[in-house]
């Protein structure tokens, strides 16, 4: 590994120890909703569709699909979502936030918003959005190249 790809590796990590520290502070402040369940929320709200299903949540979220059926049964007891049967499959759960899940996802994205506000209060917005649209190709990249690694390791 090279000096410039150590660096990037030391740097990611960084922002990893932020993204927990970011996390725990708002799970402190804020403890009704986990930090980790609110991303499920605008996931299950997906691109402005009405809800989904527990599937396409594990694959939205890249989440196992036991994980994402303990986190919904979390999210139906505190009310946030709702589960019901799919008229057209009814082993198929459709899910749908309510009125109280939009409320915390709203408040959740403004809690931090405000936070990133701060924190990028003498970025430039030409730096925001670069930083953005790094952030978007260095995820979606990621994914490629680990769909790759695992391509290879299956043909293996």
């Amino acid at each position: 590994m090279d000096a410039t790809s150590r660096e990037l590796v030391a740097r990611l990590q960084d922002l990893l120890t932020g993204v927990r520290l970011l996390k725990q502070r708002r799970a402190d402040d804020r403890p009704a909703v986990p930090p980790g369940l609110v991303g499920l929320l605008r996931h299950i709200d997906g691109d402005g569709v009405t809800g989904c299903h527990a599937r396409d949540l594990a694959e939205r979220s890249r989440l196992d699909p036991s994980t994402v059926s303990r986190a919904v049964a979390a999210l139906v007891a505190d009310g946030l979502v709702d589960r019901r049967a799919d008229p057209q499959d009814r082993r198929a759960s459709h899910l749908t936030i309510t009125q109280a899940g939009r409320a915390a996802m709203t408040e959740a994205y403004d809690w931090y918003g405000g936070v990133l506000s701060r924190a990028l209060a003498d970025w430039t917005p030409g730096e925001v959005a670069a930083l953005s649209t790094a952030l978007a190709r260095l995820t979606r990249d990621l994914e490629v190249a680990l769909t790759r690694h695992d391509n290879l390791e299956d043909a293996r």
